[in-house]
C-alpha cells in the first residue's frame, strides 16, 4: 500500500484579497485545501506545509517578505493541520535547499499529493522538480489556484502530459 503525503504549497496571506497578490478563486481553494487536508488527517497521511520566504538579503521582493503578515501561512490553514510539518523554503521548487525530502524519507512516503499556490510557479516546479520523480505525483486542480483562471488552466494542461491529475475527493487511501 503506498504510503501518501498531502503537500501544501504556500498558501499564504499574500494570495488573498488583502494581501499584496491576490489569487483568482483564492476563499474557494481555501475551502476545498482545508477539505484535503481534513480527509488527509482521518485517513493518517502526512500533511506537510510549504511556506515561501523571500530572504531579507535579496532585497524587498514584491510579496512574501520575511518577517511579514503576507508571508504568513493563511490562519485557516494552520488551524486545519496544528500540529504538521512546516517547511520554509526560498524557491520554486519545495525540494531546492530545504527539509522536504528528509521529511518524506523519515516517514518512508512514495506518493505525494501535491496541491497550493501559485499553480504555474511553485506547484508546477515542485511537482515536476529532479527530487520530485522518485515519488509517484499527482497534482489536485481543485486544489490550487494562482493569478487567473487562465494561467491555472494553461498549467494544468501542460502538467497533464507528465503528471496525473485527479480531484481531491478521489485521490486519498
Amino acid at each position: 500500500m503506498p504510503t501518501q503525503a498531502l503537500i501544501v504549497i504556500d498558501v499564504q496571506n499574500d494570495y488573498f484579497p488583502e494581501g499584496k497578490y491576490p489569487t483568482w478563486n483564492a476563499d474557494i481553494t481555501l475551502k476545498r485545501i482545508e477539505q484535503a487536508i481534513a480527509t488527509a488527517r482521518t485517513k493518517d497521511i502526512t500533511v506537510i506545509l510549504v511556506q515561501h520566504i523571500a530572504p531579507a538579503a535579496k532585497g524587498l521582493a514584491p510579496f512574501l517578505n520575511e518577517g511579514t503578515n503576507g508571508a504568513g501561512i493563511h490562519p485557516r490553514i494552520l488551524a486545519a493541520a496544528p500540529d504538521s510539518i512546516i517547511v520554509t523554503k526560498s524557491f520554486a521548487d519545495s525540494f531546492h535547499h530545504t527539509t522536504l525530502e528528509a521529511e518524506l524519507s523519515k516517514r518512508q512516503v512514495d506518493t505525494l499529493l501535491i496541491c497550493g499556490m501559485l499553480t504555474q510557479n511553485c506547484v508546477t516546479h515542485t511537482a515536476i522538480s529532479k527530487a520530485a520523480e522518485k515519488y509517484a505525483v499527482t497534482i489536485l486542480p481543485d486544489c490550487c489556484t494562482t493569478d487567473t483562471q487562465m494561467t491555472h488552466a494553461l498549467a494544468m494542461n501542460a502538467l497533464a502530459v507528465r503528471l496525473p491529475l485527479a480531484a481531491s475527493d478521489s485521490v486519498f487511501n
